[in-house]
């Protein structure tokens, strides 16, 4: 059974360094879900140990907050901001600050992925109008939001992950993670700087979109009122913020239709996939005797330098999401902000160490540019590099 085990769980976490199965129109989302269901029906796991595996309160958190998310778009809310830095910012240095500082305080809140999603197309088009080349503010963008996400608990799937399951205090967790983040803000724009001497582009622009100030204002408050009794009170956080996803479900205008069409339900079946698999690996003692065998030879696993570095290069392998569900059962309280901190810096190294990457890389494509890998590597490396040099240093 062993055997049968490890081989599943190489299979799906090829899977996740590749992004799918060689020959299948399978993605990530499908291996983890074919591996879940080959656990279960293979006799790894029973049908009552695969439920007890999925841990409830990280995807019910998960989802609350792509629905507050869905409700800002709904409402024109990224289009907003990003009209707003293009046409009363001066300079292009100061764009790319106002650039930065917004996508990160946006995906602090309401998520890195989400926030990409519907900024980026908005960013193009109000950068076309101003006349000023995109390809730096892509990059600033996408290197912005991961950076900006680490920022809180619930900015990012892996930290919502990491915050669960450790019981980490939301505000504690939020000033560990403050120098890092602001000092990881600044690099980026000291990196991207320099390329703004790049030539311009005037490429026709799609119409703007409009701007609902109520149904804007209604995610806004719902929130900071979430955010609040996080930082404040002890109610339990997935509770708190299914409230929240409640409120705005109940509404006249907004069809729960579109609200839920918004989710991205292909990353919380990724979830539960992932939380199987690794359930089953646990299972067999397999990993708790491979650590043990690493500290027999001398590498210092507890040190907490080795264990963030670990976690940086294999989010780099096989995403962040996926490597901290492999590393999370092994990782003590203490380490768990370090964690979280260094797995999603890491997705800035490359093009492909995030999802939130790719979802710009993508909408650039859509509109005539193109991201590249090398593009995006001659910034992403070397902030990544030294956001977790700022990490090991900080932490």
């Amino acid at each position: 059974m062993d055997l049968f085990v490890v081989s599943v769980f190489g299979i799906v976490y090829l899977g996740m360094a590749v992004g799918g199965l060689p020959w299948l129109q399978v993605d990530r989302t499908g291996v983890a879900l074919l591996g879940a269901i080959a656990m279960v029906a293979g006799g790894a796991l029973s049908v009552d140990q695969a439920r007890a595996a999925v841990h409830l309160p990280t995807l019910l958190l998960l989802f609350a907050f792509m629905v507050i998310s869905a409700q800002m778009r709904l409402g024109g809310f990224y289009d907003a901001v990003a009209r707003r830095i293009a046409g009363h910012a001066g300079s292009d240095g100061l764009m790319l600050a106002m650039s930065i500082g917004a996508i990160a305080a946006m995906s602090a809140v309401f998520g890195n992925d989400i926030v990409c999603l519907a900024a980026t197309p908005v960013f193009i088009d109000a950068l076309r109008r101003r006349g000023s080349a995109p390809l730096p503010f892509l990059i600033a963008l996408a290197c912005a939001a991961n950076i900006g996400s680490a920022a809180t608990l619930v900015g990012n799937p892996q930290n919502i992950l990491i915050g669960e399951t450790l019981r980490l205090s939301f505000a504690g967790y939020m000033r560990a993670a403050a120098l890092p983040v602001l000092g990881g803000l600044v690099a980026t724009w000291l990196l991207l700087r320099p390329s703004l001497r790049a030539s311009r582009s005037s490429a026709p622009a799609a119409p703007a979109a409009p701007f609902d100030r109520w149904q804007s204002a209604k995610g806004a408050a719902v929130a900071a009122v979430v955010g609040t009794l996080f930082l404040v009170s002890d109610l339990p956080r997935d509770v708190v913020a299914l409230a929240g996803a409640g409120v705005l479900l109940t509404s006249r205008r907004l069809h729960s239709r579109q609200m839920l069409g918004l989710v991205d339900w292909n990353l919380l079946v990724l979830f539960i996939g992932l939380f199987v698999v690794n359930a089953a690996l646990q299972n067999t003692g397999l990993p708790l005797r491979a650590l043990q065998q690493l500290a027999d030879w001398g590498i210092p696993l507890r040190h907490q330098a080795t264990w963030l570095t670990l976690g940086f290069a294999l989010s780099n392998v096989v995403s962040n999401v996926p490597a901290v569900m492999l590393l999370l059962p092994s990782t003590p309280a203490r380490l768990g902000p370090g964690l979280a901190l260094a797995s999603t810096f890491a997705g800035n190294l490359f093009l492909v160490g995030s999802i939130a990457n790719l979802i710009v890389a993508d909408a650039a494509q859509q509109r005539g540019l193109r991201l590249g890998w090398r593009e995006h590597a001659r910034i992403g490396a070397p902030l990544a590099l030294l956001t977790l040099a700022m990490v090991l240093g900080w932490m």
